[in-house]
């Protein structure tokens, strides 16, 4: 392997330690991720649901994060209620053609979201129009809104009840922090609804 290639493998490890260190050691980020999580456990038990949008690499980790609470992260447990919008190409391409793509969460939104649920939309820009449409669906249907973005002052921060920002301009460096923070959010609401006695397959409305 020549010189460039590892040079640049190295630049971006080190980039990616870098950013982990920085949200690590900023207490608001992490406050955030508490606060999140806590709101998520809330939103269970009261037999709420996580509905989760993002558009290419964040559409990506929407669906991952859906996979972790229907799932499982630790250990066995209970599926919790989660609903990526971003994973069914009739809805998705039926709402871009007849409404526009702008269009194509607010309109599952309008459809799924009910009062007590919780809206975790990502977007590293927070600036992509069908973001910002989801997010003014939910709160006109009671649902709780969670951004997950970077550190540029962009529209989607202001909009939500609760904002996970990614100490970093880089889109992929976001993307790596937004999942990471995801990973530490489930975990947290995975042990407080079932942590006691895990593999029981318990509902979280079922504790005690």
């Amino acid at each position: 392997m020549s010189s460039q290639p590892a040079s640049l493998i190295r630049r971006h490890f080190e980039q990616s330690r870098d950013v982990v260190v920085a949200a690590l050691e900023d207490a608001a980020f992490v406050k955030s991720i508490a606060d999140i999580a806590e709101s998520m456990e809330r939103c269970l038990r009261a037999g709420g649901k996580v509905l989760l949008a993002g558009n290419g690499g964040s559409a990506a980790d929407a669906q991952h994060i859906a996979a972790e609470l229907i799932s499982r992260l630790v250990f066995d447990r209970g599926p919790l209620a989660a609903i990526a919008l971003t994973t069914d190409t009739s809805v998705l391409t039926a709402i871009g053609n007849d409404y526009g793509y702008e269009h194509v969460f607010s309109r599952q939104v309008q459809g799924l979201g009910r009062c007590g649920d919780m809206l975790i939309a990502i977007s590293t820009s927070g600036k992509s129009p069908n973001i910002l449409k989801a997010v003014e669906a939910a709160k006109e249907a009671g649902v709780q809104t969670v951004a997950f973005t970077g550190n540029s002052n962009a529209p989607l921060a202001g909009m939500c009840d609760l904002v996970l920002r990614a100490p970093t301009p880089s889109t992929m460096l976001i993307q790596q922090i937004h999942i990471t923070a995801a990973h530490s959010i489930c975990e947290l609401v995975e042990l407080a609804i079932f942590g006691d006695k895990p593999g029981e397959g318990r509902g979280p409305n079922l504790r005690g």
